[in-house]
């Protein structure tokens, strides 16, 4: 490939889009939050919503390690179950102010950019990331959070030999290799420039390293100087924040000498797609979508908990939803549910109101199984049995 990305463009646009996206939100309510299920739906691009949540679940990986003590046994089973109930009550009461998010978008946007432009950086830092053994399990456990250019990164992950020895260094001299021989099945920069762009304006030329960036034809705010002359009207954007009002820029005078290139400002944001009505602001958008304070627990599959932990055997349960650990739900929603939350929540829910176990057992092996083709999601389904065996015993 010839076409040479700048990280820092990416990086700067990241931040431009964070901070559009941010004011929309954020802008008539600054003390709002946003809890999980409303991060993972705050933008139409789903990549840039897992990339989020993997962000905030490395924040949560690295919390939960350090509840580790040389006084006590946290490897104890009561501890642990202890330890996974907590964790169940603490996922619900998440809470992202926009100093929290505004970031964490922002590198969003830069790292979707970066899948595309530059694959193996990306490899060795979304995949690999800082595990000191990495494993075929771990490379396809990040995998849930690539939306965009996926089946490259799988194709990758698959041909790899079944071993225990894969290195840092072995793996990144095979995706070298891999990406060489297979970069034309990659996606191209312009589809994701094309829905980004829905959102603020981008070109795939104002991310080249030498490649011009884009500006307006007339000097733009960052680079004309204020004059009492007669405002000119600009165009309303259609996608708005909350009771938001465009104000006119002053006219400027003629084109100066030529400057030095700048990045452009924040400019009028594109329609989202037809589903959105243009004119509702996104916050109420988000707030009509969501249910009432869901568990983030429900949504997400946290690599904090030991995954032994959720699968080991334990006492009668009440209720299947009380029961399934923050991994499970999030590996069930995505692995079983086609990643669809609703569908998740109401078998869960109906399962619960089965009288029996035979019932319950015929509801997931006949209905369920059927509807999602779980032909080849023996582990996951076994799982889910066995979690009901615990209900019904």
């Amino acid at each position: 490939m010839n076409d040479k990305y700048s990280p820092t463009k990416c990086a700067h646009y990241g931040r431009r889009l964070a901070a559009r996206l941010c004011d929309q939100y954020f802008g008539a309510q600054a003390a709002a939050t946003l809890d999980g299920p409303a991060v993972l739906k705050f933008t139409p691009i789903r990549q840039l919503n897992l990339l989020v949540m993997r962000q905030l679940l490395g924040q949560w990986q690295a919390e939960t390690a350090r509840l580790r003590s040389p006084y006590f046994d946290f490897e104890a089973a009561p501890v642990q179950t202890a330890l996974t109930q907590f964790m169940n009550v603490l996922s619900r009461h998440i809470s992202l102010s926009r100093a929290i998010f505004e970031p964490l978008l922002a590198q969003a946007a830069a790292d979707a950019l970066g899948i595309v432009a530059d694959p193996v950086s990306s490899f060795q830092r979304l995949l690999l990331g800082s595990t000191e053994q990495p494993t075929l399990a771990s490379l396809r456990d990040g995998l849930r959070y690539f939306d965009i250019d996926k089946p490259f990164y799988q194709g990758f992950v698959d041909s790899l030999p079944a071993s225990n020895d894969l290195s840092h260094d072995f793996l990144i001299h095979r995706f070298e290799l891999y990406h060489a021989a297979n970069y034309k099945a990659h996606q191209p920069m312009q589809r994701l420039v094309t829905e980004l762009s829905a959102l603020l304006p981008l070109t795939t030329a104002d991310l080249l390293e030498d490649g011009p960036v884009s500006a307006p034809t007339s000097p733009t705010p960052e680079t004309a100087p204020v004059a009492p002359e007669a405002p000119v009207p600009v165009t309303p954007p259609t996608f708005v924040a909350p009771a938001a009002t465009v104000t006119p820029q002053p006219a400027a005078p003629a084109p100066a000498p030529e400057q030095p290139m700048v990045m452009p400002p924040p400019a009028p944001a594109r329609p989202l797609p037809a589903t959105e009505l243009a004119n509702v602001p996104l916050h109420e958008k988000l707030k009509a979508t969501q249910p009432a304070a869901p568990a983030l627990a429900e949504t997400l599959r946290s690599a904090a908990v030991p995954a032994s932990l959720a699968e080991r055997s334990g006492p009668k349960v009440e209720t299947l939803r009380e029961a399934i650990s923050i991994n499970q739900r999030f590996s069930f929603i995505n692995e079983l549910f086609g990643g669809e939350n609703m569908d998740y929540h109401a078998a869960i829910q109906h399962l619960d109101s089965l009288p029996t176990a035979d019932q319950a057992r015929a509801y997931v092996t006949g209905d369920l199984s059927q509807r999602y083709d779980w032909s080849r999601k023996e582990e996951h389904v076994n799982k889910l049995l066995k979690l009901i065996e615990r209900k019904f015993a």
